[in-house]
C-alpha cells in the first residue's frame, strides 16, 4: 500500500467570536480511510479436481460454491472439522501406532529378514531408476554448495505413508535437497522424525513431517503453504497406497494430493498389493474351505468371493514381524490407471517384484547392491527362504509421470 501522506499541520485555534454571534461550523474531514489488514486475498475459481473434493468430502453445502476465498495465511489443522475415520482407518492407526521401533540389530533377527532386505533392494531400484533422472533436473537446488564438500543438493520429495522413516537412507542417498513426509499414524511420524534426526549432519537434507490423513484430507491441512510453493520432483507411496481404494472418494482424494503439487515431468513411485496374484489364489480356494491362503510367512483372508468390487474389495492381511490382521483392499490396477490419467498421472513402469528382480539382478549398478543390502552374501546365497520368496511377490512395482 502506497505509504499516507503526513497529516497537515494544525491551524491555531481562531479567535472566539463575540457571545451574540453563532459558532461558525466545523469543516468536514477530508475522506481518507486507513486499511488495518493487509490486500492479499483474492477471488480465484475452484479448479475441477477442487471441485469434485468439495462435493464428496464436505458435503452438499459446498455444491452451491462457485467462487472461495483463498487466505495467503496457513490454517492449522485445529481450524478445520475433522474427518470422520472409518472403522478399518481406526484399526490400520493403531495397528502402526502400536508397533514399536526397534534397533537395527533386532531387525536383522526377525523372521523375515531375507523378505524385509529383498523388499527394500526393490524400492531402492525403482527410486534410483525413475526418481534419480527426475532430481536431477530439479529446480530445488541448495545452489552447488553441497554437504560435505560432496557437491550440491537438489531436488524434493513428498513422502505420502512414510511410515517409521524407513526409506530415509535411500533419500539421503539420492542426496535431495527437501524432503516432505506424511503418515496417519502420528507416533509412526514422530518416530520417523527422530531417525532423521539421527542421521549425520553431513547426510541430512531439510525435512518437515506430519500426521495426516492423506485420503481424506488435503496436503494443506498439515503442510504450511511454504512447503507447498515449490512443486515436488517425485511422489512415494511405499506399501500403502491400497488403504486409499476403501472408497473411489478417497483414491480422488489421495490422487489429487499426489498431483496436485508435482511438477510436469515429476514421477509418482510406488509399491502395492498385486491384484492379479491375489484373485487368483482366491479362485484356487476350493468352495467348501476358508477363503483364506498363504504360508507360514503370510496369510491373506477375504470375506466373501463375490461380488469384486474396484473399491471396498477386502481383504485381512498378516505378515509375520510386520502386520497384524489389518484390513486392505485389492487395487484393480486398470481402472487405477484410467482414474489416475484424470488428473494428469500416467504410467511408465510396472512390474512383479519376481520380474523386477529379473530385469535388474544382473544389472551393473544393482547387482552389488545385492549384496550391500544383505540380499544376498559374497557366495550368493540368501536368507530368503522359498516362503518368503512366495511372500515377496504379492506385490508390484510401479512408476508414474505427470504430464
Amino acid at each position: 500500500m502506497p505509504r499516507q501522506p503526513a497529516p497537515a499541520p494544525r491551524a491555531r485555534s481562531p479567535t472566539p467570536p463575540r457571545p451574540s454571534s453563532p459558532p461558525p461550523k466545523p469543516k468536514p474531514l477530508p475522506y481518507n480511510p486507513r486499511r488495518r489488514t493487509p490486500a492479499g486475498s483474492v477471488l480465484e475459481p475452484l479448479t475441477q479436481d477442487e471441485v469434485h473434493f468439495y462435493h464428496t468430502r464436505l458435503g452438499t453445502g459446498t455444491r452451491r460454491l462457485a467462487k472461495r476465498k483463498r487466505s495467503p495465511s496457513f490454517e492449522p489443522p485445529s481450524s478445520q472439522p475433522p474427518q470422520k475415520r472409518s472403522r478399518d482407518t481406526g484399526l490400520v492407526v493403531d495397528h502402526y501406532n502400536a508397533r514399536p521401533e526397534v534397533g537395527i540389530e533386532q531387525r536383522r533377527e526377525s523372521r523375515i529378514i531375507g523378505l524385509r532386505n529383498f523388499n527394500n533392494w526393490i524400492k531402492s531400484v525403482l527410486i534410483t531408476r525413475f526418481a534419480h533422472p527426475v532430481l536431477s533436473k530439479s529446480a530445488v537446488t541448495d545452489g552447488g554448495g553441497g554437504r560435505g564438500g560432496r557437491g550440491g543438493l537438489r531436488g524434493k520429495v513428498l513422502d505420502l505413508g512414510c511410515g517409521k522413516g524407513g526409506d530415509l537412507n535411500k533419500w539421503s542417498k539420492a542426496r535431495i535437497k527437501e524432503y516432505v513426509a506424511l503418515d496417519i499414524a502420528s507416533i509412526s511420524v514422530d518416530q520417523a522424525r527422530t531417525r532423521w534426526e539421527s542421521l549425520s549432519r553431513s547426510t541430512r537434507f531439510e525435512a518437515s513431517f506430519a500426521a495426516l490423513d492423506c485420503y481424506t484430507e488435503p496436503l494443506t491441512r498439515g503442510i504450511p503453504p511454504a512447503k507447498l510453493a515449490q512443486p515436488f520432483d517425485v511422489v512415494s507411496m511405499q506399501f500403502c497406497m491400497h488403504y486409499a481404494f476403501e472408497s473411489v472418494a478417497k483414491v480422488r482424494c489421495m490422487l489429487l494430493n499426489v498431483t496436485r503439487w508435482l511438477r510436469p515431468g515429476g514421477v509418482f513411485v510406488g509399491t502395492i498389493p498385486n491384484a492379479e496374484q491375489l484373485l487368483m489364489r482366491l479362485d484356487q480356494v476350493p468352495a467348501d474351505s476358508e477363503l483364506s491362503f498363504g504360508n507360514s510367512v503370510y496369510s491373506i483372508k477375504f470375506e466373501s468371493r463375490e461380488p469384486r468390487p474396484l473399491y471396498g474389495h477386502r481383504y485381512s492381511f498378516f505378515l509375520q514381524d510386520a502386520v497384524e490382521d489389518v484390513p486392505e483392499y485389492v487395487v484393480h490396477w486398470e481402472p487405477f490407471v484410467q482414474i489416475a490419467a484424470e488428473y494428469g498421472l500416467h504410467p511408465i513402469y510396472k512390474k512383479e517384484f519376481h520380474d523386477v528382480f529379473e530385469e535388474f539382478q544382473e544389472h551393473s549398478e544393482f547387482k552389488p547392491l545385492l549384496q550391500r543390502m544383505n540380499v544376498i552374501d559374497s557366495n550368493g546365497e540368501t536368507e530368503m527362504d522359498e516362503f518368503q520368496w512366495e511372500a515377496a511377490n504379492i506385490y508390484i512395482a510401479f512408476a508414474m509421470t505427470k504430464r
